[in-house]
């Protein structure tokens, strides 16, 4: 394992790990490629998305971590742990660069910090809970299980992305919102805009294609709440309002950091609280480089765009292919799968986005980002010692 460290630069290993020093941030010389064969005792089959592993709790173990960690949640609740590994996804496809680096030193921990962060911020501004319940290292989350609204929560402050390729093809109505005509590229919208999109396929609603992140009004939301797994139609306002608060308190807290949130992608779902109440909370993450594109104030006030999000990797592997389409053409996904597996990309591409995720992250939080080192070791200590949750298999 490589350990020198130096204050500036980085130094490669012939495996492509590295360690690098700079300022507060340390990162490790290994990346958590693979989360979910941590032997977590578990009730249900390991979860694994594309970025977050979910290891569920059986009732026994939630019931006794509910008391004993005395979490302010309904006692019948289901809980489980969490991990996020170092994993990079981009057009749904995961991505490894050279030398076998199989993701981004440091991401995981990064995003992890800045969800815990923002999630805090709501619940001390009375916005409402998260599904977090306790950090037991950087890595790890503790959650509530929770019944998710079918519904990516999307808030846009300029018009950029989607939004402006619809737009410049002449489109004046977007998830139901009229847009005026004469808008420029990435200019600020009069107001922040609420365009949510299906999460998941949703099948039998009429005017709803049948495809993941298909763009909705609010007049489907209106029609079909109990479809999106809304409990009643007045909740449709209620995730609005706390979009909508969540984007101002977070787009506050970066504007003395010269960030500008841009847009964002929130996720609620409904979980009971100790006396048995059932309400809207946030899920997943939030106000991360992977979820939000996140710009650069001053070079924004030069009439620049310079990123500091998971959108800078994604234009960086957009220049890098021959063949753009292979990436932006939903029909060749299989093709795309393919050459994401089997192409190294150059591992450049891979220490930026480092660099971007743990600067954001220290930036946001004002505090010094660790990675550690041996992550499944230090996950499973905690989890067997403290938690008391290590398989005996």
């Amino acid at each position: 394992m490589l350990t020198q460290a130096v204050t500036s630069g980085r130094i490669l290993s012939k495996t492509g790990a590295y360690a690098k020093s700079a300022g507060n941030i340390t990162v490790s010389s290994e990346v958590l490629a693979v989360n979910d064969t941590l032997p977590i005792r578990t009730s249900e089959p390991v979860h694994s998305g594309k970025v977050r592993s979910v290891y569920w709790l059986s009732q026994a173990d939630s019931a006794r971590l509910i008391a004993e960690r005395d979490y302010a949640i309904a006692t019948d609740s289901q809980l489980a742990v969490m991990v996020i590994s170092d994993r990079i996804s981009a057009f749904d496809c995961i991505w490894r660069g050279e030398g076998d680096l199989a993701g981004v030193p440091g991401k995981g921990a990064a995003l992890n910090a800045i969800s815990k962060f923002w999630f805090d911020e709501f619940q001390r501004h009375g916005l409402a809970r998260s599904h977090i319940l306790e950090v037991p290292h950087p890595l790890v989350w503790i959650v509530q299980r929770a019944s998710p609204v079918m519904i990516e929560a999307i808030a846009r402050r300029y018009i950029t992305g989607s939004m402006w390729r619809a737009y410049e093809q002449g489109e004046r109505r977007f998830c139901g919102i009229e847009l005026p005509d004469n808008l420029l590229r990435d200019q600020p919208l009069a107001e922040t805009l609420v365009t949510p999109s299906t999460k998941g396929v949703l099948t039998g609603l009429p005017g709803v294609p049948e495809t993941d992140d298909t763009n909705l009004s609010q007049k489907q939301l209106q029609q079909y709440w109990q479809a999106f797994g809304f409990r009643s139609p007045q909740d449709i306002k209620h995730y609005e309002s706390l979009l909508r608060e969540g984007v101002d308190l977070i787009s506050d807290h970066l504007a003395p950091l010269d960030l500008m949130l841009v847009d964002t992608k929130f996720e609620f779902g409904y979980a009971r609280d100790a006396s048995g109440r059932d309400s809207l909370i946030y899920m997943d993450e939030v106000g991360t480089p992977d979820s939000s594109r996140i710009w650069d104030a001053a070079a924004y006030r030069k009439g620049e765009v310079v990123e500091h999000s998971k959108e800078a990797f994604r234009q960086s592997l957009l220049n890098h292919v021959e063949d753009r389409e292979l990436l932006l053409d939903y029909r060749r996904f299989d093709e795309r799968k393919q050459f994401a597996r089997e192409h190294a990309l150059p591992a450049q591409f891979l220490y930026s986005l480092s660099d971007t995720y743990l600067s954001v992250a220290e930036r946001i939080t004002g505090q010094p980002l660790v990675a550690p080192e041996r992550p499944m070791e230090s996950m499973m200590s905690v989890l067997a010692e403290d938690f008391g949750l290590a398989s005996e298999g």
